[in-house]
């Protein structure tokens, strides 16, 4: 191994040792997969549109709907695979965040359902609900406020 004394000499080595990412191809498993699940969630809609649902019931449904197919995917280990091919195209928000709180519960099962899978659940969404919630209370007290 060489001997690496300056920062220049490390990011040469590092640059040396990394393998070259494909973007362009990453982009466009990406823009597909992202757009196939966007694509199986209007699929859903039109389908509970047309059983003539009114547009919230059937918004509600394709989110319930996206929210069980990952969460299945992520407990049979599909969704990282797909996540692995497709990147952030997997992540698109609904199907994301129901595997952010999905795999950690799978993950510490081991630990129990109370202080396993009940308390490490939202270590990743957590802090994104938190935020989402305290916002939305912040911007509607502002808004209560100033507007009347």
């Amino acid at each position: 191994m060489e001997e690496i004394k300056t920062d220049k000499q490390y990011s040469d080595y590092v640059d040396k040792k990394t393998p070259n990412s494909p973007i362009l191809k990453n982009c466009f498993n990406a823009f597909w997969v992202g757009g196939l699940i966007c694509s199986i969630g209007q699929i859903i809609f039109d389908f509970c549109e047309f059983k003539g649902l009114d547009e919230t019931t059937c918004s509600t449904i394709v989110s319930i709907t996206l929210i069980a197919i990952s969460a299945i995917l992520t407990g049979l280990n599909i969704f990282n695979k797909i996540g692995k091919f497709a990147g952030a195209g997997s992540l698109v928000p609904i199907t994301g965040f129901a595997n952010s709180i999905v795999a950690p519960a799978i993950e510490y099962k081991s630990e129990g359902y109370i202080m396993g899978v009940g308390a490490k659940m939202f270590t990743v969404a957590g802090p994104v609900l938190v935020f989402g919630i305290s916002s939305a209370v912040i911007v509607g007290l502002i808004s209560r406020l100033f507007m009347g």
